[in-house]
Parts: C-alpha cells; sequence; structure tokens
C-alpha cells in the first residue's frame, strides 16, 4: 500500500512538472510571450554581467604568466595582477635573483626563476611606428620552458646583464615575440627592435633588441614580448631592489613548494598554471571583486524575477481557478508556480551564461586592441554551473512573492468577476 502511495505520488509531481513546464511555455510561445521574453532577458543580462566580472576576478586571482608550465608559483603576500595591468602600485619581491638563487640550489628543483611584467613601448622595425607591448622578464636556463605562453628557449640561458647584482655584465638583446606582437611590430625574426628613449629610466639612450623568436603563444590578441629579467630592471628602474611580481619554480612539485616556503615563508605559494577557480579566496582584490558581483547579481536577479513572477501569477488568477475547481489542492497549484518560476529563471541563466562567456572574449579582444593588455578576464568551464546556481539562489529569494500571490487567489472570488 505504501508503494502504491509512494507512486501515485512521484506520478502526481510528474503531472505537476509536465503542466508547468507547458505552461511556461504556451506564455512563452503563445499568451505572454513578451512578459516571458522580458523575464529571461533580465535574468540573462543580469547573470551574463555576473560571469564578466567573475571572469574578471579569476584574471585577477590567476595572473598575466597563469599561462606556464612552472610547478609553483610565489606570490607576494596580498598581491593581485592589477599592477600588471593598469600601473597601480602593488607588493613586490625585492632581492628576487638572490632568492631563486636560493631556491635553485635545492635538491628537486630543476629551476626557478623571478618574473617582471611591464607595460611597455617598441618601435618597429623601420622605426616608422610605437606600439604597447606587455614585457616580461625572466631567467631562462638550457630547458625548453613556457612563462606567460610564450617558450624561454629563445632567450640566451642565464641573465649575464645581472652580474651577480652589479647589472654591469653585457645585455644580450634578445626578445622572443608573441605572433600578436609580431605583427602589430611588423617584425619577423632577425629584426632589430629599439626601446623609445623616452621610456627608459632616467632618458637612457635607445636600447636595441634583436627578435630571436617569434611564437604562436597564448592563444590571444595581446602583445606580449619575453626578455631577460635583469635588462627589463634595467630599463624600468626596478634593478636597484631586484623587483619581481613573482617566482616561478619548476621541479618535483612537493619539493619546489618546500624550497618555495623556506624562502618566502611569508609569501604566497601555489601550484602555477591555469585558472584555478580556488585562487580568487588568496587574493583580496580578486575576492572582493567576486563577492561584489555575487551580492548585486543575486539582488538584481531576485528583484526581476520576483516582480515579474508576481505579475504573471496576478494575470492567470482564472487558469488557477479552474485548476482549483478541478481539484488540483493548494499545494499543487503552488508547486506549479514555482516550477514555473524557477524553469523561467534556469532558461535565463543558460542564455546569460553563454553571454557572460562571449563577454568574456569581447572584453579581452578590446582590451588587447584598446591598451596591449589581454587576458583581463578568464574563463572557466565551473562559471556555467556557478551562473545556474546563483540564479536558483535568486529564484528561490524571489518565489515567495508569486507564491503569496497565487495563494491568495479564490476560484469563488474569479468566477464572481
Amino acid at each position: 500500500m505504501g508503494s502504491d502511495g509512494d507512486a501515485n505520488r512521484r506520478s502526481r509531481w510528474r503531472g505537476l512538472t509536465g503542466l508547468s513546464l507547458v505552461r511556461v511555455w504556451n506564455r512563452a510561445t503563445r499568451t505572454g510571450p513578451r512578459r516571458t521574453v522580458a523575464t529571461v532577458g533580465a535574468v540573462a543580462l543580469t547573470i551574463a554581467l555576473l560571469v564578466i566580472v567573475t571572469g574578471v576576478a579569476l584574471a585577477l586571482a590567476g595572473g598575466v604568466t597563469s599561462d606556464t608550465d612552472a610547478d609553483v608559483r610565489i606570490a607576494p603576500e596580498e598581491s593581485s595582477t592589477l599592477a600588471s595591468i593598469d600601473g597601480v602600485e602593488e607588493p613586490r619581491f625585492g632581492d628576487s635573483s638572490h632568492r631563486a638563487a636560493e631556491i635553485r640550489s635545492q635538491e628537486g628543483v630543476e629551476h626557478a626563476s623571478p618574473v617582471l611584467v611591464e607595460l611597455g613601448r617598441l618601435e618597429t622595425a623601420d622605426g616608422s611606428d610605437q606600439h604597447s607591448v606587455l614585457l616580461v622578464g625572466v631567467v631562462p636556463d638550457d630547458e625548453r620552458r613556457t612563462v606567460a605562453g610564450l617558450p624561454t628557449d629563445g632567450l640566451e640561458p642565464g641573465d649575464p646583464h645581472y652580474a651577480n647584482g652589479s647589472y654591469d655584465g653585457p645585455p644580450t638583446g634578445d626578445i622572443v615575440l608573441s605572433s600578436a606582437a609580431a605583427r602589430q611590430l611588423e617584425a619577423n625574426e632577425g629584426d632589430e627592435l629599439e626601446v623609445p628613449a623616452a621610456h627608459l629610466e632616467g632618458g637612457s639612450p635607445h636600447l636595441s633588441r634583436t627578435v630571436t623568436a617569434v611564437d604562436d603563444g597564448p592563444d590571444s590578441s595581446v602583445p606580449i614580448a619575453l626578455v631577460h629579467l635583469s635588462e627589463l630592471q634595467t630599463f624600468t628602474g626596478s634593478g636597484d631592489g631586484e623587483l619581481a611580481d613573482e617566482i616561478l619554480v619548476w621541479g618535483e612539485e612537493e619539493a619546489a613548494h618546500s624550497a618555495a616556503t623556506d624562502a618566502y615563508p611569508h609569501g604566497s605559494v601555489d601550484s602555477a598554471g591555469g585558472d584555478d577557480p580556488s585562487a580568487v579566496f588568496d587574493d583580496g582584490l580578486a575576492f572582493a571583486t567576486g563577492l561584489l558581483a555575487l551580492i548585486v547579481g543575486v539582488t538584481i536577479c531576485a528583484s526581476f524575477v520576483a516582480t515579474t513572477a508576481g505579475m504573471t501569477v496576478n494575470e492567470d488568477r482564472r487558469t488557477l481557478a479552474i485548476l482549483e475547481s478541478v481539484g488540483v489542492p493548494t499545494r499543487g497549484r503552488l508547486a506549479i508556480v514555482a516550477v514555473s518560476t524557477l524553469a523561467t529563471t534556469v532558461c535565463g541563466a543558460l542564455i546569460g551564461a553563454a553571454l557572460g562567456l562571449v563577454g568574456i572574449r569581447l572584453v579581452n579582444a578590446v582590451s588587447g586592441a584598446a591598451v596591449a593588455v589581454d587576458g583581463v578576464a578568464a574563463s572557466h568551464p565551473l562559471l556555467v554551473p556557478y551562473a545556474v546556481a546563483v540564479a536558483l539562489v535568486a529564484a528561490l529569494i524571489a518565489v515567495p512573492y508569486p507564491l503569496a500571490v497565487a495563494a491568495r487567489t479564490s476560484a469563488l472570488e474569479e468566477v464572481g468577476q
């Protein structure tokens, strides 16, 4: 008997769910397309903005050099990649070359390199124009490694200009360009590029760079170039303190992590490479950005859903009265309203998630074209379920209002009208 009762309940709920979905479809295609489109559109736009801003938070936590094959990344505490994007001063490592050498000496560590990221300008190969390029300073070794999406084996191993901290060694003049940088600078392998004097620290004379390699690099439109760390430090004025934004470590992950922690006990030591969503919680600015987007998204989405769903239920009082008259209990009628509201919200969330992922690509394309900075926003597969979950939370917050409107509907009152 109990089994039959459970089967009947499941069958009844399946019927109510099916009726709810059919009701949503009929409203979208026949009886109320404008209001349905308005609801879905409002949810979609809100979720799209949430996804884009959350993508920005992921990029802030990930950094320009997140496209790397390093095993461990060391960053200053409370740091963010905003410094490498818009010039706002953020914490940097000092004495970075000396500390990196200590890390390299540890067993199980293959290589360690400080990384400095600066937005600079280079003259085209024919000297007719100048373009902004994201310059990434590294210390390469004999192995092919990847930093900022570009291979380091196009640079001469070591960092001869550093000369044990005197910065008076011979500069190599090597530079590795991404394909986007090579197109913008109209440069090929073997061409000479100039760093304009106006953009050098202390008005130094022109520095010449020789393109040693052009690589497809990261899948982006941003012009990126790899140079030796000490040479970038010299013409940006970061050599006095041996400044670097972060340190990348290659080797056995456990050994690399241990060596990094010993060298920088107060630094942020994490696995490198990719856009790890959990990294958002370790970066103050990224976390604040994501949290603000979440709060605003839930608030706006819940407001839209509550308002439009309440108006929809108010227009459907007759339909609810008919359901009551044919024997559908109050719980069943409220379930129809709740399922309809949730289904409409989920449709809007899925559309919004897709629009948000497209929006991330557009934001990166625009930023790359306008200010030569890409990776302002990062996409991740988890953004889609995250967007749907946020929309569902907003719908659950909003649904009591249309349920209250539906609960006040009486068959006798509607028939009397």
